[in-house]
């Protein structure tokens, strides 16, 4: 089992980013101002349950890990871009340097898009959007 010790810090915050910014790119995709503290909470709340349950060591470190990688102001095409850069390269990573805990990012990654999504009205179609370019990031299916 994989851990945070497995990985540099940049292989680490490449991970991290790829979780928080999917969330983030979810919640930018459809900007209605009111969803957005809704949407923050289900991200957070999202982690919290993944660090305190997750029966992956690597996924409840990086669900504890602090802040997004993100500054405050950043657009919605630099979130778009940087976290699915970052989760290319995170599925990528954790291919070559453990394929075992692959599944299990995956599975953090599309259920915290899917926690932000689904916190404020229902999934709209720009989430839906935004979560099928965060799905092709990682490998597709």
């Amino acid at each position: 089992m994989a851990t945070k010790a497995d990985f540099t810090e940049d292989e680490w915050g490449t991970l991290h980013k790829g979780v928080t910014g999917a969330g983030m790119l979810v919640s930018v995709s459809d900007r209605d101002f009111t969803d957005t503290f809704g949407e923050a909470g289900a991200l957070a709340k999202r982690l919290r349950k993944e660090h305190e349950q997750s029966p992956s060591e690597l996924v409840r470190e990086l669900a504890g890990t602090h802040g997004t990688g993100f500054g405050f102001t950043a657009s919605p095409q630099k979130v778009e871009a940087e976290t699915l850069e970052a989760l290319r390269s995170a599925a990528a990573m954790l291919a070559a340097k453990a394929p075992g805990e692959a599944e299990a990012y995956r599975q953090l990654v599309l259920a915290v898009a899917d926690s932000v999504a689904n916190a404020k009205g229902g999934v709209k179609a720009g989430e839906t959007a935004a979560i099928e370019k965060i799905t092709d990031a990682l490998g597709g299916s």
